[in-house]
């Protein structure tokens, strides 16, 4: 990253999964470089979305630069989700027409209940499968997924952990790291956010932030989504042999159905 900025920008790795993410540093200046971002993330810059798209340049080996303003600021706490600014800004992206048409330029087609519930399956393993949790989860999922249908389709984030939520020292509030963007019923980022971090009596009250009312099918359609997400992640843990947050995964799944 150095020849492309100068020997004299202090250049780290910004960790993360791929390890294609880096901050640079240069007197006053700073920047977050990233590698083969996703072209939707200059309409994300541009519907202020993510830190402002700085610049983006090709390398002779076909790999794509992007460099963002690197913003001084920290994560959201799991107690600050229930905010007015979160609920504004999921709603912001969910109405956003320029990302819709941009992800849909990209070849993303709309994701729909059925195959999401069939790719799930086929990666669980016979251990997980046999979970009488899991189980339950799954007879629950085929008996839902003909209800869950919604002709409702939005720029779903697919990972709207209050990790992902930056707070900027101007209070300015981004959603960030949108490798998981998709096309798909909005309940999908609804019901995380409202499972994971709000009471369930006070979801009404956050949807109204939000600008939506909490029907029976809204309901079902975010326990649907919750359920094959929690599946995933248990899957994802004992993958990775993290048996103590797979069996929180578990409980958490007991707990929703």
């Amino acid at each position: 990253m150095e020849h492309l900025l100068g020997q004299e920008w202090e250049v780290i790795p910004a960790g993360g999964k791929t390890g294609e993410a880096f901050y640079a540093e240069y007197k006053d200046q700073r920047l977050f470089l990233k590698r083969n971002s996703s072209p939707f993330l200059a309409v994300l810059s541009a519907e202020g979305i993510v830190p402002k798209l700085v610049w983006t340049k090709r390398l002779e080996n076909g790999d794509v630069i992007t460099a963002q303003q690197w913003l001084p600021g920290r994560e959201l706490k799991p107690s600050e989700m229930n905010q007015e600014s979160v609920a504004r800004l999921l709603k912001k992206i969910h109405c956003s027409e320029p990302m819709l048409g941009m992800l849909g330029r990209l070849e993303n087609s709309p994701v729909n209940p059925e195959p999401i519930l069939q790719s799930v399956i086929e990666e669980l393993d016979e251990q997980v499968l046999s979970l009488p949790e899991s189980q339950k989860a799954i007879n629950f999922l085929k008996e839902e997924a003909l209800h869950v249908s919604c002709d409702e389709k939005v720029v779903c984030h697919g990972d709207v952990n209050h990790n992902n939520w930056l707070l900027a020292e101007d209070n300015q509030l981004y959603l960030i790291d949108w490798d998981g963007a998709m096309i798909a019923d909005p309940a999908i980022d609804l019901g995380l956010l409202l499972y994971w971090y709000i009471p369930e009596e006070n979801w009404e009250d956050w949807l109204n932030l939000y600008g939506k009312e909490l029907t029976n099918h809204l309901k079902l359609r975010m326990k649907w989504y919750v359920t094959i997400q929690t599946l995933s992640s248990i899957q994802w843990y004992k993958d990775k042999q993290r048996f103590e947050e797979m069996n929180n995964w578990i409980d958490f799944l007991q707990n929703i159905l």
